[in-house]
């Protein structure tokens, strides 16, 4: 019998040198290890430094045996903060609000019981186009090719398990396990996310981080990323098709998508508006991603519970440009969205379709539109025809003195407080629907997860938006069943300072659901949201909260978060009716329903 089993003797490589992998498999190089080299030249600290340079100030981390080492020398790095969250999961959602705003988020964990915590947000930040760099820190080098069970894993010596889950929801992986090839591989993935405008996936051996090695011995040079360039002949192929189509239309019109984001075209998408004169809208995932202030936005286009007017618009137009829409299930209300194919032009990040007629591949969105707006006739009839029929929204039925609150009435103060210095952060539910209506100012943002539509998204995406612009004030709108999956990183908002306003949405249950499909399943247990908020607080730091059951109680509640607590996280529950939703929600739940419940084709 095999006396070493489990010892350090049993796991060692037959030798260690460089091109003779132990049991045929990846080699720790510990030779190139002794090379002359800096004391702070390590992986660590390459790593750090390079998230500061690609503007990540602000690392989510929950801290695992396998990661500590890696975040002592991110800590080092006096231009990086890490930022410990309460678990993975919103350690991922918070790099996902990060990078909604800076253009890239990271978060670090541990291995595999930390790696499949965090992947549903970045699995949310794929299907969302968004560059997080999730780093993992791994086994020690010395353990991979081994027969050895580590713990943190599902008791196989197959350490791949991870990896193998992150390879569907990220655009690169990168298993660092020898300090020979660690320099190449960070900085393939790395670039590679901000050129893919996608996940990466790190993992980093626990025993390489400390360690110099001749490749980190200089400050990195910057990222000098070579741009995608447009086909010129099929762009000019492109325009001069996508022109002759548009100047024949009588009455066209703009809808604006979500993947203006990872295109980068929102400027030049209200380029071409400002040229062209068409009315314009977007697509409820694209709300916050051009000016709704512009003379001709008429709002959002979703189909049966578009914004008022706006689908009439839209649907009626005799030509529609769509810049980079997602057609799903959601988005379409159930499939019913009426459009026409022939009449419709489709602007992919690059990639123009015309009709059913001729496709353009290898032309760049921003090329297109821009290129677009000097070949279109000046044609405003659309706007023109929404001008004529426009009537200006109702206000709520004026409450009762001691009246329950109203979904509706609070949104009418909710619109008085946005403004340029806020950003909105609105969780999927309810408030997709309350929050489409809100008229951003210029100036503010606004996020919401519509593509994944992963329940709890918003209080790590707040942590993560609100630490990446501080000058801003959050106001996020989420509902008590979301909050119930997400709830603890309210303590690091506090730790952070962060003066987000919350309004939690106290209704009892799951009412996307309800309205989709009923059942006792969409029943909540009732928690006293604002008690709980108190003792996560425990007299650390900045909090103030408070329970509102009725308008006059809100519009104190207000005047107080936005004076005397302004510097503070506010925290108010509004207690309304379980049945209290708005009216588009109740639509687009049964169209919903109505397409999930299709019977299946007859074979």
């Amino acid at each position: 019998m095999d006396t070493n089993i489990g010892s350090l003797d049993a796991c060692k490589p037959a030798n260690n040198d460089v091109g003779s992998p132990p049991n045929g498999t990846v080699s720790t190089i510990q030779n190139s290890a002794s090379l002359p080299a800096p004391t702070d030249a390590t992986l660590g600290r390459h790593l750090a430094r390079r998230l500061v340079q690609i503007g990540v100030t602000d690392v989510f981390s929950v801290p695992g045996d396998f990661n500590l080492t890696l975040l002592d020398h991110l800590i080092a790095e006096p231009k990086l903060k890490v930022i410990g969250c309460c678990n993975e999961l919103n350690a991922g959602y918070a790099a996902d609000g990060y990078a909604r705003c800076r253009g890239v988020g990271a978060c670090v964990v541990t291995f595999t019981v930390g790696g499949l915590s965090v992947i549903n947000a970045i699995a949310g930040a794929y299907s969302e186009n968004l560059p997080v760099i999730c780093i993992v820190g791994g086994p020690n080098s010395n353990d991979f090719g081994t027969n050895r069970i580590l713990h943190h894993t599902i008791g196989l010596p197959d350490f791949s398990q991870e990896l193998r889950c992150f390879q569907t929801v990220t655009c690169f992986q990168a298993v660092v396990n020898n300090l020979e090839d660690a320099h190449e591989m960070i900085d393939t993935a790395i670039s590679t996310a901000l050129k893919e405008s996608k996940p990466v996936y790190i993992s980093i051996s626990c025993n390489l981080s400390a360690i110099p090695h001749p490749t980190f011995s200089r400050e990195p040079v910057p990222f000098s990323l070579s741009p995608k360039m447009s086909n010129q002949r099929g762009l000019e192929a492109a325009v001069e098709a996508a022109a002759e189509f548009l100047n024949k239309a009588v009455k066209p019109v703009l809808v604006g998508g979500p993947k203006l984001r990872v295109s980068k075209a929102g400027e030049a998408f209200v380029e071409l508006a400002d040229a062209c004169g068409y009315a314009y809208a977007v697509m409820p995932s694209a709300k916050g991603q051009v000016p709704e202030h512009h003379p001709h936005f008429i709002g959002t286009f979703w189909g049966a519970v578009s914004t008022a007017f706006c689908a009439e618009i839209v649907e009626s137009a005799d030509a529609y440009l769509f810049a980079g829409p997602i057609f799903n299930d959601y988005s379409s209300v159930g499939y019913s969205l009426l459009l026409k194919k022939e009449k419709a032009i489709i602007v992919q990040p690059d990639r123009v379709v015309i009709g059913n007629g001729p496709a353009f591949g290898c032309v760049l969105m921003k090329d297109f539109l821009k290129a677009l707006a000097k070949k279109l006739k000046h044609n405003n009839t659309s706007y023109e025809n929404y001008y004529r029929i426009f009537v200006p929204d109702g206000q709520p039925a004026k409450s009762e003195p001691g009246e329950p609150l109203r979904v509706n009435v609070l949104f009418q103060h909710i619109q008085k407080m946005v403004s340029g210095e806020t950003a909105v952060i609105a969780e999927t539910g309810d408030s997709w629907f309350n929050c489409q209506k809100l008229k951003l100012p210029k100036g503010c943002g606004y996020e919401f997860q519509m593509q994944y539509g992963s329940i709890g998204w918003s209080v790590g995406a707040t942590l993560g938006y609100a630490q990446a612009v501080p000058e801003k004030r959050v106001i996020a709108c989420i509902g008590d069943g979301s909050f119930q999956v997400t709830a603890q990183d309210v303590s690091t908002m506090i730790r952070c300072g962060q003066k987000t306003i919350i309004f939690l949405i106290n209704n009892g249950g799951y009412t996307i659901e309800v309205e989709i499909h009923d059942g006792p399943y969409n029943v909540i247990k009732n928690w006293n949201y604002t008690a709980l908020v108190d003792a996560i607080h425990n007299g650390e730091g900045k909090c103030w909260t408070t329970k509102v059951t009725c308008e006059e109680e809100l519009i104190s509640a207000i005047e107080t978060a936005t004076g005397p607590k302004q510097d503070c996280l506010c925290f108010i529950e509004l207690i309304v009716h379980k049945d209290d939703t708005s009216k588009e929600l109740l639509e687009w739940g049964s169209r919903v329903c109505s397409a999930n419940g299709r019977p299946p084709n007859p074979q």
